[in-house]
């Protein structure tokens, strides 16, 4: 089981003046650009890289600091791992057909390939951070659901390579599981704990073992967009209309831009969706590893990187969902798996029926045409009866923000994850959303961008209270977010 290296808790992160908050970046590969089919994947492709707009960011919050020493939350999902879909040249492992043509599976080895991969094409993006880090600001890695290869120590190791910092300022960068108590007034996670589709069932203890290899057990979310959206690239995976949609929405989208470049894309679905399936299925059933002997051990690493307390460690992991793989039928919904399997038992039925039939009548197999038309309308019925949960799923209760607070003690609390901005107070508790920075645009044109670019800027308030204000960045200045026109 591979053990953390950055143990080295020494540099004081307990306190803050200035915060600045993002998520969701989505750093991934950069994608060549299909000449054929020059919208397959579009928002991967290099023209929509933002690297140049975070170097300005940075240089923006440094001002609003007036020169005093910045705290940068990375808050999860900044690089995007189920998307990567380089393959080494020449791998010092096997490579299996499903990872050739899906994408790498989570073990270290490969996991830390494709954090080269994505470091590489964004050499701007890391040149920055480390010229941030350098002027004496520190940086905090908050994993999310899309980089939860970064619990592996290489991952971490290869990020600190590339970022070449002087061991002095090594100590300024840090890695923690899932949260992160700043400055002992707000509470930062990434928010996919509380979403039964992307939650890390055990980020205290991530791995799991298989026959001569230790793994990570991904979420349902993360294996759905390995398996199905790297397959379907007409799909922006960053935002969730653009695969959720109703039957009649399906096939328009087909019929407008699929069929020419991909008219398998039933077959495509169909095998992802097994997989994705059959995979969360035995995941579900694999136990973590955990040593009994350095639990507590790895209990209390997890809070003094959190700058928490032991006990919040474990109360925090008690308001975790359940996750979504224990409920194989909802999973089968979700992926359109139960409607395939009535639309074969109709088709099998019905060929049986025929078959009789025309062992004592003389009749045609176009009959068959007139219980299927029969059968249309319930079909279209129950399909329309069932609406996915993932999108409501991903915002987390006003319930359990209210008991997270209580158990950390802090009186804000910030997360990413749903891509939604928002700000409001509920009791006594602030609420925020950091929003994206992804490439997430309404159209497979690309000429609908939800640019964001949105962050959360805590800084010094009246009586030295801190206060925190959700902001928009465009074209190099800030401007608060109305959180009614979220």
């Amino acid at each position: 089981m591979p053990t953390s290296f950055f143990d080295n808790t020494g540099t004081d992160f307990r306190s803050a003046q200035y915060t600045a908050v993002i998520s969701d970046l989505h750093l991934s590969e950069a994608e060549p650009v299909n000449i054929r089919f020059p919208l397959w994947k579009k928002f991967k492709t290099r023209q929509f890289f933002f690297d140049d707009v975070f170097e300005t960011f940075l240089k923006h919050i440094e001002e609003k600091a007036q020169g005093a020493p910045i705290e940068l939350i990375l808050n999860g999902d900044i690089f995007d791992f189920d998307s990567v879909m380089a393959l080494p040249e020449q791998p010092a492992f096997h490579v299996s057909w499903l990872e050739r043509h899906r994408g790498l599976f989570p073990r270290q080895e490969r996991s830390r390939f494709k954090i080269e991969k994505i470091l590489k094409d964004h050499a701007d993006f890391m040149k920055s951070l480390r010229e941030f880090v350098l002027r004496g600001h520190r940086v905090i890695f908050v994993t999310g659901n899309h980089d939860l290869e970064l619990h592996f120590p290489a991952v971490q190791e290869e990020i600190l390579r590339s970022l070449n910092l002087p061991e002095d300022k090594v100590q300024q960068i840090r890695f923690v599981e899932w949260f992160y108590i700043s400055n002992q007034d707000t509470l930062i996670e990434h928010g996919n704990q509380y979403d039964p589709y992307c939650m890390c069932e055990d980020p205290i203890n991530p791995y799991v073992r298989g026959y001569n290899y230790v793994s990570l057990k991904l979420p349902f979310g993360n294996l759905a967009s390995r398996y199905i959206s790297n397959g379907m690239g007409f799909f922006n995976p960053h935002v969730d209309t653009n695969y959720i949609m109703t039957l009649s929405e399906y096939i328009k989208f087909f019929f407008k831009y699929i069929w020419k470049a991909q008219p398998g894309l039933v077959f495509t679905w169909f095998w992802g969706s097994l997989a994705t399936l059959i995979h969360a299925s035995f995941d579900r059933l694999s136990a973590p590893i955990r040593n009994p002997l350095s639990i507590e051990d790895r209990v209390s690493l997890i809070a003094r990187k959190a700058n928490a307390e032991d006990r919040m460690v474990r109360e925090l992991k008690e308001l975790f969902s359940d996750p979504a793989a224990s409920q194989p039928m909802l999973l089968a919904r979700e992926l359109w798996l139960d409607r395939a399997f009535i639309v074969f038992i109709a088709f099998f039925l019905i060929f049986q029926l025929m078959v009789f039939v025309r062992s004592v009548y003389e009749a045609s197999f176009f009959w068959a045409f007139i219980p299927l038309f029969a059968l249309l309308p319930f079909f279209l019925f129950y399909s329309k009866s069932i609406s996915s949960l993932v999108s409501s799923y991903k915002e987390p209760d006003d319930r359990v923000l209210a008991m997270a607070s209580a158990i950390t003690k802090v009186k804000r609390i910030i997360y990413g994850h749903t891509h939604i901005t928002r700000h409001e107070i509920i009791g006594s508790v602030e609420h925020l959303n950091s929003g994206c920075w992804s490439p997430a645009f309404l159209d497979v044109e690309c000429t609908k961008p939800l640019d964001q670019k949105t962050f959360v800027w805590i800084s010094p308030g009246e009586n030295n209270v801190r206060q925190a204000e959700l902001m928009r960045f465009l074209e190099g200045k800030s401007e608060v977010v109305n959180p009614s026109a979220r």
